[in-house]
């Protein structure tokens, strides 16, 4: 049961003349028990408001006994006879004092045009609400119940009906001769209520209920009373009309619904046609039961009912189950409004907190509805503007139910703590929009006060919204809670964007609990830059970094890199190694800036760390990484480091970490043995005894073999090798290398003691040393191993060798016969001379005919062709080369001079001037005219024309060769 205060806590209420100091005391009482009530009860089905308006003052000196409602305005009857027209606010429209007495029952039209009361007074008033047209008809007895025909303002019968104490059922309608009434029925004691709807009438009286058509002018059926149902002064009947055919019918503790089965008598346009009494109305119950208060008033809700319950005193209730009339000491309970289905099943029971409900009895109440089609309810709920209005009367006050609303539903479920269903109902779109904030705020606040944080904080997107300023209240809240970091993943960065002083507060937050600094991380990478400064943020993280976590430092480089302090972003990721940090020094150019984290950058990855400093060795010299990497905590790892670094190093500069190379021997020989002989052939810079040393403690034999040769001691280098190595190949080797005599007679005497070493030593000889002087030193009486084999390959090598060098030396004179002659006769041909114009065509008459020698040219400018060396000029005076004008000289070495010039140069390069002649001699060829003459004479021939004089010479060739 739920206690109708709660429902009407803002409606303040009016005394209507009563004292209700003490009343509301206990109202207040009431209403803290009701506080303190279980949580899950039930939810009520209707709200209930207090009728303002004229109300209160209308109540004041009066009160109401009856109310009826019509599709616009309500009326509302009186003790004092007074019929008062409101609207549904409660504000008075009209008033009507139709009667000195009390009234006892009001009608509409369907129109509701007309209003009809009834009272004490005997009188029956029909009033127009929108004209000064009225009635009044005089009956002389009581009138307890009367009802207009629906269609009262459409039909000039003018029809109604209406009964009292007299037992008469009146029916009166307008004739020719004016109004007339006519008795529906009589007999059976007063008439306690009437209902007209459509054609039929229902009315009670103390045997029963009946049922008239109208239409028909025929009685359809006759319900007869319970017998267990009180006296009607204690309690009346009430009669509803559920729609058309149904009709709920209420007397004390019996309900009953009846359902009229209709045999089509309604005519065309809405008219109904006479049918004979054999096609009769039928009638069924189709529903019965008892309830365990008085019903003072019954309505229709949906596929429900309301039912307006008395609940009388402890002392009352006996006397009002045996009909005999109670007590008035005030003892009564406050009435209830029951919702129950056709079986009786409770749905909703709430207490209504009417003003002086102690001294009312259940005739005192009256409940009435306003018409609607019920066509919208589905699932409990109707469409806006459809839903039923219930009006709950007593004699001083008003009570207006409606169904609740999603808005209603939401408001119940906040007040009893349900908040996650009040945020379902708003989500699912049944209340307005803007109650999703008041869910969300007090949804939230429930559950900080039950200290829900991580709750309250996942809710928070979507009960803020795009709401800046309550999100910004809510992350100060959190704040000054200190729960702010579980608020911080779920804040907004647009739509919308806090001020930034709520970003920083949050990472600040964030900061100081070592918990959530990977959520600080994180909020740091997704946050854009834009939305908050980063310098709060980096000035609360700098002292705690020394002790911070990894995710602390990350989030600080992050920042550093926000805020444009590259380097130290570096610094930082360095230290993390954060495998990235190679592809941000070359992003940023921070090259500069691995001076002091080369530790750091070989351990995230040596050889890419390798590389850079090799390349940055101008600016991270050789002694700075080795530095370092020598004062590295992990010694294992940092002599490797050195080891790559040297290495690298080595390869790419020999001498640039000259400083450094007996380490690096003693690296080599730690990490890389194969790679020390190298290095001792290739470097000069390292100290030879530590060296040795080296080598010797790691029995690095070649190696020593090696630094003793270098030593000097080349003895003591080829004893190691014959007696540690035991390899005679490669002591020959090494003594062939040295080229030295003394070196050969070691190596023969410390092998006569090995006899295999002897025979190996005779097989490699060959080209070396003479075998004869080795077979000599043998001593007499050594067993050789294979000595005959080896004698004999010793012989066929040296057969071999001899048979090579002889052919050599053949085909080395054949080559040179054969260059000399070929030398020979190329220096044979001739050089031709001609101009460049006259070439082309030289080349082409040669082919077709011969050209006589003697046909002169016709520019008498010559030059020789690109295939001398002169390039067509004297090589002297380098001027052209004219042929007519001056004597040329043209050697085979294709050097040409002027005659003049050459006889010059000659002069002055010998002591003994030369006699010249204008035509050449054997050893050149002077060509005076166009064209060339081919030197094919034989030897002898030459040396019979040959002059006596000395012959001129090459100046350059000459020169050349001497």
């Amino acid at each position: 049961m739920t206690g109708f205060p709660l429902q009407m806590s803002a409606i303040a209420p009016d005394n209507g003349g009563y004292d209700g100091g003490e009343e509301a005391e206990d109202v207040e009482e009431e209403e803290e028990e009701e506080e303190e009530a279980v949580e899950d009860e039930d939810e009520p089905r209707l709200k209930y408001q207090r009728m303002g308006g004229s109300i209160p003052a209308l109540l004041a000196n009066d009160a109401a006994s009856c109310v009826a409602v019509a599709e616009r305005m309500i009326a509302l009857g009186t003790h004092d006879g007074i019929v008062h027209i409101l609207d549904f606010l409660g504000n008075q429209v009209k008033e009507f004092p139709s009667h000195v007495s009390v009234v006892n029952d009001l009608s509409f039209d369907v129109d509701g045009e007309y209003v009809a009361s009834c009272s004490d007074d005997g009188c029956v008033v029909i009033n127009s609400l929108f004209s000064d047209e009225k009635m009044r008809f005089e009956y002389h007895r009581p009138m307890k119940a009367v009802a207009i025909d629906p269609e009262y303002a459409r039909k000039a019968s003018k029809r109604f009906v209406a009964g009292g104490l007299a037992g008469n059922l009146y029916i009166n309608s307008k004739k020719w001769l004016g109004f007339r009434d006519q008795i529906l029925h009589s007999g059976e004691g007063p008439i306690h209520a009437v209902k007209w709807r459509e054609s039929l009438v229902a009315w009670a009286n103390d045997v029963g209920v009946k049922v008239y058509d109208a239409a028909n002018d025929q009685r359809v059926t006759f319900i007869e009373k319970s017998r267990s149902s009180p006296h009607p002064d204690v309690q009346q009947p009430h009669l509803v009309w559920q729609d058309d055919t149904l009709l709920v019918i209420a007397w004390g503790t019996s309900v009953k619904i009846a359902s009229i089965r209709r045999n089509g008598n309604v005519g065309t346009n809405g008219t109904y046609k006479h049918l004979p009494l054999s096609s009769m109305n039928q009638v069924d119950i189709v529903a019965s039961f008892q309830t365990s208060y008085l019903i003072s008033g019954i309505a229709p809700f949906g596929d429900t009912l309301v039912l307006l319950a008395y609940i009388p005193g402890e002392e009352d209730e006996e006397k009002y189950f045996n009909n005999t009339v109670p007590s008035q000491q005030g003892t009564a309970k406050r009435p209830e409004v029951h919702v129950v289905t056709w079986t009786n099943d409770e749905l909703a029971t709430d207490e209504l907190p009417m003003l002086g409900f102690e001294h009312y009895k259940a005739n005192d109440y009256s409940l009435a509805h306003a018409p609607f089609t019920g066509s919208s309810y589905a699932g409990g709920q109707w469409a806006a503007g459809d839903e039923p209005v219930y009006y709950v009367v007593s004699p001083k006050d008003v009570v207006i139910a409606k169904p609740r609303d999603a808005e209603d539903h939401i408001n119940w479920l906040l007040q009893h703590g349900r908040h996650e269903k009040a945020l379902a109902a708003v989500e699912e779109g049944s209340g307005k929009s803007e109650l999703l904030d008041e869910v969300g705020s007090r949804y939230l606040d429930h559950l900080i006060v039950e200290r829900r944080y991580a709750e309250a904080a996942a809710l928070c997107p979507k009960l803020l919204r795009g709401s800046a300023s309550a999100w910004e209240r809510w992350v100060f809240h959190f704040a000054h809670l200190r729960q702010l970091p579980i608020l911080v993943p779920y804040m907004p960065t647009e739509n919308p964007t806090l001020r930034d002083t709520a970003y920083e507060v949050a990472l600040v937050a964030l900061v100081t609990n070592p918990s959530f600094h990977k959520d600080l991380l994180s909020i740091v990478r997704s946050w854009p830059p834009k939305i908050y400064s980063t310098l709060p943020v980096i000035l609360a993280i700098e002292p705690q970094i020394d002790s911070g976590t990894n995710d602390l430092k990350e989030a600080l480089a992050e920042l550093y890199v926000i805020n444009g302090q590259y380097e130290k972003a570096f610094s930082m990721y360095a230290d993390l190694l954060n495998p990235e940090v190679f592809d941000f020094i070359e992003k940023h150019s921070l090259q500069e800036a691995i001076r002091e984290k080369v530790v750091q950058l070989m351990m995230l990855d040596c050889k890419r760390a390798v590389n850079l400093l090799i390349q940055q060795r101008d600016t991270v010299t050789p002694p700075e990484v080795v530095s370092q990497l020598l004062h590295a905590k992990n010694k294992c790892d940092s002599r490797y480091f050195l080891y790559l670094y040297l290495h690298s190093l080595f390869e790419v500069s020999p001498h640039a970490g000259k400083d450094f190379h007996d380490m690096q021997v003693e690296l080599y020989a730690e990490f890389d043995p194969k790679m020390l002989l190298p290095f001792l052939r290739s470097s000069q810079h390292y100290t030879l005894e530590k060296a040795y040393d080296i080598c010797a403690k790691r029995d690095l034999v070649r190696e020593q073999v090696f630094i003793y040769g270098r030593m000097g001691n080349r003895k003591q280098a080829l004893s190691i090798i014959i007696n540690k190595l035991g390899d005679i190949e490669e002591a020959i080797e090494f003594v062939s290398a040295e080229q030295d005599d003394e070196l050969w007679e070691e190596l023969i005497k410390q092998c006569l003691n090995q006899p295999e070493m002897v025979g190996v030593l005779l097989e490699h000889t060959v080209g070396n040393l003479d075998p004869l002087h080795i077979v000599s030193m043998v001593p007499n009486g050594m067993e050789i191993p294979r000595l005959r084999d080896r004698l004999v390959k010793i012989i066929t090598d040296y057969r071999t060798e001899t048979s090579l060098r002889h052919g050599c030396n053949d085909i080395l004179k054949a080559d040179c016969v054969n260059l000399l002659v070929k030398y020979y006769k190329e220096a044979k041909h001739g050089v031709l001379l001609s101009n460049e114009e006259d070439d082309a065509r030289v080349k082409r008459e040669t082919n077709r005919t011969f050209q006589p020698l003697d046909k002169a040219p016709s520019i008498r400018t010559m030059v020789m062709k690109s295939k001398t060396r002169g390039g067509g000029k004297c090589c002297i005076c380098f001027d052209p080369l004219p042929i007519q004008e001056a004597a040329i000289v043209m050697f085979f070495c294709c050097h040409a001079y002027h005659m003049t010039c050459l006889h010059e140069s000659t002069s002055s390069i010998s002591d003994n001037e030369l006699a010249t002649s204008k035509k050449p001699t054997s050893s050149y060829d002077v060509y005076g005219n166009n064209g060339y003459n081919e030197y094919e004479e034989d030897e002898d021939e030459d040396e019979e024309k040959a002059p006596t004089g000395p012959r001129l010479r090459c100046i350059l060739c000459t020169t050349a060769a001497g």
